[in-house]
């Protein structure tokens, strides 16, 4: 345990304030992170012991933000933090991703980081803060970990990078880029983009990195005070006898391995290794060896490894992958649009053995997405769902809420699409778009937002552009490698880098990359990003050639809507009080209104009739009385001057004895009755409230006109 000591340095124009010995001085490692009022407490701890049988790292990342951190309630009856939100679920995988690769192999030992937010000044973003906190902690703990590791988010704004921007100006940016990296190579990189090009993407992520490798440098000043004794674990050897048996086996297994077909091939996989296990058991007893508890699960392990090692060979060395492809061929594309015949609009997009059938539903103002945040409550009018069912992958399980991975994938894909997504005065839908993944091998994420694009324009959604997705691959010894164009399942699995990549034809418009070495160079994402925007090219003309733009009209399935202005001061009206007037039009209607307090009002309805009568309403509720208009009044009261006639709801003018009619009027009675329709002209005007009405000036005018 440590006397509290701090430490302070400079990231751009943020002085960032780090504390330790002070708080949570029984975690592993832990440190209160500031810049400005955002304060971040983080803590690592590892657990003592290893479980038996156990043959991987358990990593768990939870961010935690804290609504008393900016002096909010949480909403909801309990008023208490809950299940975590889709944003923090999002940034604790933006943390987990550049930091796993880092761990060393061998290493088991359950570890636990926690980073919560506990003061939050709304300039200074908590997630640029988190990564760097996470690992002070582990520095600062036993934990074994190749660090130091940082991330900053980088905004490009008129020809300009910004380090760590506010939120102001990643919104009227052209990219938002979360980057992380240790100081020699960049792990992880996520960005979502205004059609920007390779080069411009490319030398943010390099601004980033330089950034990074700064406060990878302050970070070891600070830990240098310390002195941490790392804790020692022994990475189990593999048993000599179990790997001189296998690798005899060598080329039976790379047959397995190139057999076509995803199902196919890890059957002719699995089935191979229980045959040799079944040998090689056989062979143990025939010469009355022992056999331990843990020797399935060793055979099992380096059986894996052979797999992998073969693999890898045949990518870097004989550029050959298991499914027989070149390193730049894509997958045979299949592209359907109107799958479904009631939905609004969808998609059947399928690349190999992955498929993603894309539905897009169309609402109004109400069907809006309400994110109850930390700092403020927003809506999102465009969002996107991915759901990754067990039977997509030939498996049998239980469905239950998304979990963190399909959360990260539909962001991904969403956020692709957002940025070709038309204006709200454009199109004043709310559009929800949801990826059912049917069938999966590699790349289901960049099948969403293809599937995604395709729903969009068959549903009438006047995106800018088609919008394609391609995952690039990485095999790694040494200095050698490979990139491979649109990975399968096995490639990622076995590979060292996942680096998706969506755009236009003018450019990208989200990335993500994860690695499972220690980083990757500018050279490698030089090549990635070049042979991404080849297949995206290739892709979005397949899709292209089954449709190239949005549909003129949506489905004749959605609401339609019609959209009119009126004076903001007339809303009090229209509404009603307690809302009796606009209750009233929509029941009478069957139709949705929506209210904006400049005073745009969307009408959204499926019967034209409705549709029609509800904007007749509206517009008789917010006209406003002009002088000389003529309008179709009610007689509401008769007097011996005159009438009072409403020609406007609530609007009720003076219709004087002398303006009935041309010639002499004795009774008004004699003329007019309660209830009565008649057409009047207004001849003066004071204000609303008060203004004159003539039918002898409208008798005047026919009478001239018939001479």
């Amino acid at each position: 345990m440590f006397d509290e000591k701090t430490y302070e340095f400079q990231v751009g124009t943020q002085t960032i304030k780090l504390s330790t010995g002070k708080v949570a001085r029984q975690a592993g490692g832990s440190v209160m992170i500031q810049a400005g009022g955002t304060v971040l407490l983080v803590t690592a701890t590892r657990s003592k012991d290893v479980k038996d049988g156990q043959d991987f790292f358990p990593l768990t990342v939870d961010y935690i933000e804290k609504f008393y951190a900016s002096g909010k309630f949480p909403g909801g009856f309990i008023k208490r933090e809950s299940k975590p939100s889709t944003e923090e679920i999002l940034i604790s995988r933006l943390i987990d991703r550049p930091i796993r690769p880092l761990f060393p192999e061998g290493f088991l030992n359950a570890v636990h980081i926690v980073i919560t937010v506990m003061s939050a000044d709304g300039i200074n973003q908590p997630e640029n803060l988190a990564t760097i906190g996470v690992s002070v902690a582990l520095g600062l703990s036993d934990i074994p970990f190749a660090g130091t590791v940082a991330g900053v988010t980088v905004g490009y704004i008129d020809g300009e990078y910004i380090l760590n921007p506010t939120a102001e100006q990643l919104e009227n940016g052209d990219i938002h880029l979360s980057v992380a990296g240790t100081k020699e190579a960049v792990t992880m990189v996520e960005a979502g983009a205004r059609e920007v090009s390779e080069e411009v993407m490319l030398e943010a992520i390099m601004f980033g990195h330089e950034r990074i490798k700064e406060i990878c440098a302050e970070q070891d000043k600070f830990l240098s005070q310390f002195e941490i004794e790392k804790y020692e674990f022994e990475k189990a050897e593999v048993d000599a006898e179990i790997k001189e048996y296998l690798d005899s086996y060598e080329k039976e297994l790379e047959e397995a391995i190139m057999t076509p077909g995803k199902l196919e091939k890890y059957e002719a996989i699995d089935n191979l290794e229980i045959k040799l296990y079944e040998d090689f058991l056989n062979k143990l007893e025939s010469e009355e060896k022992e056999i331990s508890e843990t020797l399935e699960k060793e055979f099992k392990n380096y059986y894996h490894d052979l797999e992998k090692k073969i693999v890898r060979e045949a990518i870097l060395y004989k550029k050959y992958r298991p499914d027989g492809r070149e390193t730049k061929e894509i997958r045979p594309i299949d592209v359907e649009i109107d799958t479904l015949p009631v939905p609004h609009g969808s998609a059947l997009f399928t690349r190999g053995e992955t498929q993603a059938l894309v539905v897009a539903t169309l609402g109004s103002k109400a069907d809006e997405q309400i994110v109850d945040g930390m700092e403020s409550e927003t809506r999102k009018k465009f969002f996107l769902h991915y759901n990754f069912p067990p039977y997509s992958v030939g498996e049998a399980g239980f469905m239950r809420a998304p979990g963190r991975r399909e959360l990260g994938h539909g962001n991904l894909a969403e956020r692709a699409l957002k940025y070709v997504m038309p204006s709200e005065e454009e199109f004043p839908y709310t559009v929800r778009l949801v990826s059912e993944i049917t069938e999966s091998n590699g790349s289901s994420s960049q099948a969403s937002i293809c599937g995604g694009s395709l729903a969009l324009m068959a549903a009438g959604v006047p995106i800018k552009s088609t919008v394609a997705g391609i995952a690039m691959g990485l095999v790694k010894e040494g200095d050698t490698f490979t990139v491979l164009t649109d990975i399968q399942g096995l490639e990622d699995h076995l590979g060292d880098m996942d680096f998706k990549v969506a755009g236009t034809k003018d450019g990208i418009t989200a990335i993500q990359m994860d690695i499972k070495i220690e980083g990757i160079n500018r050279e490698i994402m030089e090549i990635a990003l070049k042979q991404a925007f080849e297949g995206r090219m290739f892709i979005m003309e397949k899709m292209e050639a089954v449709i190239s733009e949005p549909r003129k009209e949506v489905s004749e399935n959605a609401p339609k809507i019609e959209l009119m202005k009126i004076d903001p001061s007339k809303i009090a009206g229209l509404i009603g009080p307690g809302g009796k007037t606009i209750k009233a039009i929509i029941e009478e209607t069957g139709v949705s209104i929506d209210i904006e307090d400049d005073g745009n009002v969307s009408i959204f309805g499926k019967d034209s009739e409705g549709m029609k009568k509800a904007l007749e309403l509206v517009k008789a509720q917010t006209q406003s009385v002009e002088l000389n208009a003529v309008y179709d009044g009610k007689v509401t009261k008769i007097t011996k001057f005159g009438a009072f006639v409403e020609v406007l709801p609530g609007k009720e003018g003076l219709l004087h004895i002398s303006e009935i009619s041309d010639k002499r009027v004795a009774k008004v009675e004699d003329v007019l009755k309660e209830g009565q329709i008649v057409k009047v002209k207004v001849i003066t005007l004071e204000d609303e409230n008060k203004f004159n009405l003539s039918m002898k000036a409208l008798i005047s005018k026919e009478n001239k006109e018939e001479k």
